[in-house]
């Protein structure tokens, strides 16, 4: 049989390099699915609609330093979560990062999302509103 490479075997690599390959090749596929779900996430209408509240928001933006970093959200963290109304985007400038607190609402399961409340936490914990839906009808926005 010359098609075997190692005697004894009808394997054509040893169980060593099997789980060698396998591992990198499951390592891969977990991280793919990784940067998949911090990508949904990023692209959530909520997401959107909070990181242009910071953006627009002159005080935010003054003590995060120029340079507006916003991050993917950490998914294996226990600190930066996502469910049905609320979540964490973290953030960072030249001068000091933080959390972009989310808290959001939507009539239904195919219906738009609606910003309720943004504020900036820094690491240092300053909290700066950016955001508050006021009325008890959502029909007042108020910039903070």
């Amino acid at each position: 049989m010359m098609w075997q490479k190692y005697a004894g075997s009808r394997r054509s690599m040893p169980l060593g390099a099997r789980i060698l390959f396998h591992g990198v090749f499951y390592a891969g596929g977990f991280a793919i699915v990784y940067y998949l779900i911090q990508k949904f996430h990023s692209r959530a209408l909520y997401y959107k609609l909070a990181v242009e509240q910071l953006q627009s928001h002159p005080e935010a933006q003054e003590a995060l330093g120029p340079p507006l970093n916003i991050h993917y959200l950490k998914l294996i963290d226990r600190e930066n979560f996502v469910d049905i109304v609320d979540a964490k985007i973290p953030v960072s400038g030249s001068k000091s990062e933080g959390l972009l607190y989310v808290h959001s609402s939507r009539g239904g399961p195919f219906q738009r999302w609606h910003l309720d409340e943004v504020f900036l936490e820094l690491k240092d914990g300053q909290q700066i509103p950016v955001f508050k839906l006021s009325g008890e009808n959502g029909d007042e926005v108020k910039k903070e």
